[in-house]
């Protein structure tokens, strides 16, 4: 149920870094997004996929985890991803990167549910500076990183909480390393 795969669907910010992530599970995940509805269907996206681990060391370098958690360095040393998705608009199929940001957050969902499906898990994000990484990565000029999503297997424990009196949403991890992330209750999000 789809439910089901929303609920699995989380931040992972830990994994197992033995479990490797093959060219094929990206392409399955890619294959996925490509289905989804795009603005006037124009779909600009392109994808990078890395899976080598040279081209993921790269990437997790210019990556930067858990804003939230800033006393913190995230993924722990050995619980990095395995590989990484890097979503670019191509700017020959059409140039403005504003247009295109929802299109970016469906896609990327759609992938990260995809993962989940195939027991893996993953991560979007966009702290990084997508100059470095179309530097690093040697993207042509009219690729434009907007947001990577690091993928691999879990490797860490997730708790889903309800917001407290206090109201705060910030995430936070206990003594024990479990991640604890507070959500609004239904009653409070409906106008």
């Amino acid at each position: 149920m789809l439910i089901d795969l929303v609920r699995k669907n989380r931040s992972f910010r830990g994994y197992d870094h033995s479990r490797k992530i093959t060219k094929e599970e990206l392409l399955c995940m890619v294959e996925a997004a490509r289905l989804c509805p795009s603005s006037v269907n124009i779909q600009p996206f392109k994808y990078y996929l890395a899976y080598e681990e040279d081209k993921v060391f790269i990437l997790q370098k210019e990556t930067h985890w858990a804003r939230g958690l800033p006393e913190m360095t995230l993924p722990h040393p050995g619980k990095e991803p395995t590989a990484f998705i890097v979503i670019c608009q191509d700017q020959r199929i059409f140039e403005s990167l504003a247009r295109f940001q929802k299109d970016v957050g469906i896609v990327a969902q759609t992938m990260l549910l995809q993962a989940v499906e195939m027991g893996l898990g993953g991560c979007m994000i966009g702290n990084f500076n997508a100059a470095s990484v179309k530097e690093v990565l040697g993207l042509e000029e009219q690729m434009h990183p907007l947001l990577i999503v690091a993928v691999g297997k879990p490797d860490e424990e997730i708790i889903l909480t309800d917001v407290g009196e206090g109201g705060s949403t910030s995430y936070y991890r206990d003594d024990e390393d479990r991640h604890y992330v507070p959500k609004r209750a239904l009653d409070d999000i409906i106008l």
